[in-house]
């Protein structure tokens, strides 16, 4: 891998941390006003908000300058959310404008993979900064824990400055002013982030113009019959993923009786899981392999369901480990194809906008539809089946739909795997 791939990885490891972290202080502070459960279930569809409604601007935003000042930029962005939360604007709208920093930064952190490494490098990429995300996501959602935790949180609140009133006087906004400085540091390194010598796309004079530029890449990633698969498949992924940090949490307060620092190790376990199955699949899949791990993504959804058996923690362990691990086995070959067909077909950025696009919408229909079951008066075991449900039944829809393309459609789909076949033996 080149030098500054690992930079790139150091910057997303940093400004993914606090993203999780400052997940559990938001449900902390939430919480801690006895806001209603539908208020929490709707942190995360919240943060994936601008990621939908920003999708045509961002990934040309995105092609517009070195990726590196973009990744500056939303970190910056990031701030100023924290910020708000902590001078009382409503958590639901300061962690959507953290979700609005995320939404630039994303086109960003993947596009440049494209731009940086050849093609038979992307799987083994994808692998590493996947793993690596995902060690951010356990280290953040342990770090969110124990911020907001008895031990943490008195120490961070006799910390105070001589002659200055801060107004920090909870362990949830005593977490959310920590996190600051470690977006700080992510944005540290986002200014070392090499130039990668690619031509920057200036943004047009009208800005609407984007509208059905995003459309016409949307619609060709779409109509891709390889493409289609993969995006269809990652979209439902990452939905899940999504929501599943706030389900598990919803889970262990009523199956074990568990706090949000207790429930925020068992975060942590089911991404371990991920981030061994987005290991293993980096050294075992080539690119053109995503089509046939998507059966995969039924047993996840089965495997959802199944949760709602389990009361005891040592048996929840293994489980959530499992569950995480077929996660990121499936995600890893499928990304990279879909960055591959994307890359081909319309540039990195505007690639990744795209499947941003999708994948945001999936976590915020995903987790609206939770939301607003547990707003009805939906048990919580009630929600979790019916989003298992959901999830096995439209993975078996996506199998159906590739296996339908192979029968009418085998000679474009082989020209197509062949294509990421060459790119991947002499990229």
């Amino acid at each position: 891998m080149k030098r500054g791939f690992y930079t790139i990885m150091s910057a997303q490891f940093f400004s993914s941390l606090a993203d999780n972290a400052l997940l559990l202080a938001a449900l902390a502070l939430l919480r801690a006003s006895q806001a209603p459960e539908w208020q929490q279930a709707a942190l995360v569809p919240m943060f994936a908000l601008f990621y939908v409604v920003l999708a045509p601007f961002v990934g040309a935003f995105a092609d517009s300058m070195p990726k590196g000042r973009v990744m500056l930029i939303s970190n910056f962005i990031k701030v100023v959310g924290c910020v708000l939360m902590l001078f009382g604007t409503h958590p639901l709208m300061s962690y959507a404008i953290v979700g609005l920093g995320a939404a630039v930064y994303s086109p960003a952190k993947y596009g440049i993979l494209t731009e940086l490494l050849p093609a038979s490098q992307l799987v083994k990429a994808n692998g590493w900064i996947e793993g690596l995300t995902i060690a951010s996501i356990i280290l953040g959602v342990l770090l969110g824990g124990q911020l907001v935790g008895p031990h943490l949180a008195p120490l961070l609140l006799s910390l105070d400055l001589p002659l200055i009133e801060t107004g920090i006087d909870t362990p949830p906004e005593a977490a959310i002013a920590s996190l600051i400085f470690v977006y700080l540091i992510a944005a540290w390194f986002n200014t070392h982030i090499p130039l990668t010598g690619v031509e920057m796309r200036p943004l047009p004079r009208k800005i609407v113009s984007l509208l059905p530029d995003f459309w016409a890449c949307n619609t060709r990633l779409w109509r891709d019959k390889l493409g289609q698969i993969s995006l269809a498949a990652t979209t439902l992924i990452w939905g899940v993923a999504g929501n599943l940090r706030f389900i598990v949490l919803a889970w262990a307060a009523v199956a074990l009786g568990y706090s949000v620092t207790q429930a925020s190790a068992l975060q942590g376990v089911v991404a371990i899981g991920m981030a061994v199955g987005a290991v293993v699949a980096s050294m075992r899949m080539r690119l053109e392999d995503g089509p046939r791990v998507i059966t995969l993504g039924i047993g996840m959804g089965l495997l959802i369901i199944l949760l709602i058996f389990i009361d005891n923690v040592w048996v929840a362990a293994p489980f959530l480990i499992l569950l995480g691990a077929l996660g990121g086995f499936l995600v890893v070959p499928m990304n990279a194809l879909l960055q591959h067909r994307g890359h081909n077909l319309m540039g990195a950025g505007r690639s990744i906008a795209v499947q941003n696009f999708n994948e945001q919408a999936c976590i915020l229909v995903l987790g609206a539809a939770y939301s607003l079951s547990t707003g009805l008066g939906l048990p919580t075991f009630g929600a979790i089946t019916a989003f298992g449900l959901l999830i096995a039944g439209f993975m078996w829809l996506i199998k159906r739909w590739h296996a339908n393309n192979c029968i009418h459609h085998r000679a474009e789909v082989e020209h197509l795997l062949q294509i990421a076949r060459h790119d991947n033996l002499h990229g």
